[in-house]
């Protein structure tokens, strides 16, 4: 059984008869029928019976036309694989990158990026996650990180990070190391607006529990969030690793909980679309990355 008899038959099943069979891959009839013959002979079963109107598969052909169509996509993305690994990966990848995590981590990226794939190039976008998953699933983009993405079907997710969500305070604030949920309540506050995943995380936790915080500004950035706190104008809740801001330092900050909250960064790739090696490479290059610098 070689992968030409294979295509061959897959041809003919699908047309519905030889003549069409040899229209289709431009061949003459005869050597078809001769190599349709061939594969019967080996398998020792009768893989297509004539009909009226052309041909159909037994049973034995409807069996072997399952795994025949498996073999060829399997040779397919051998060959295509292995032809990739002699050459430079190159060609264009778009990268989705939330605001907070492209402004730490877009420089070491791209200058891994141009080390280890000097004939191609990197495209970064910046966003929100909810802009940059919906450019994952419309195809504008071709792999995100994204901070506790919804699921979906569309969408393929794996876990990069889990952080906590801390209380963040201007210096004047008298804070205990630890707040509980409840006393949230006690503080004004200045939080990412509704869209925002960590806004949904923190509804999510505290909302069931009839908590209600004192919201006195919604903003649509966490580095817009610690700016207000460093004025004095109020608290926020936002991941630990917003603490490593050049603007942070004179900042208090406590542990809340339990339970503590804690928000997802995830690697966001399509389903449906087949990834090359550039997409390959660029994704092993995000996971190696180290998210709370």
């Amino acid at each position: 059984m070689d992968l030409k008899q294979l295509e061959y038959f897959i041809a003919v099943v699908e047309k519905g008869s030889f003549s069409k069979a040899a229209i289709y891959l431009s061949l003459a009839q005869p050597s078809i029928s001769r190599k349709i013959a061939l594969l019967e002979d080996e398998l020792g079963q009768r893989l297509l019976e004539r009909t009226g109107r052309g041909v159909r598969p037994t049973e034995a052909g409807q069996a072997l036309l399952s795994h025949a169509k498996l073999m060829i996509d399997t040779a397919a993305t051998a060959t295509f694989q292995i032809k990739e690994m002699s050459t430079a990966v190159s060609g264009k990848v778009i990268v989705g990158l939330p605001h907070r995590v492209a402004e730490g981590l877009c420089v070491p990226l791209v200058q891994e990026f141009r080390k280890r794939m000097p004939h191609a190039m990197i495209s970064v976008v910046e966003g929100l996650s909810v802009s940059l998953r919906d450019g994952l699933i419309n195809g504008r983009i071709d792999l995100a990180v994204l901070f506790d993405p919804p699921p979906t079907p569309l969408l393929s997710y794996e876990k990069l990070m889990r952080e906590k969500l801390i209380l963040i305070a201007p210096d004047h604030y008298p804070l205990k190391s630890q707040i509980s949920l409840a006393e949230l309540a006690n503080f004004p506050m200045i939080l990412p607006g509704q869209s925002n995943p960590i806004r949904n995380l923190m509804d999510a936790v505290l909302l069931p529990q009839n908590i209600c915080l004192n919201i006195i500004a919604e903003v649509g950035a966490v580095y817009t969030a610690l700016k207000l706190v460093e004025s004095g104008i109020g608290c926020s809740i936002l991941p630990e690793s917003a603490l490593k801001h050049k603007h942070t330092s004179n900042l208090r900050f406590a542990q809340i909980g339990p339970p503590v909250m804690r928000n997802l960064l995830v690697l966001a790739t399509p389903k449906s679309r087949p990834t090359n090696r550039l997409h390959q490479e660029t994704a092993k290059l995000l996971r190696e990355l180290d998210f709370r610098a």
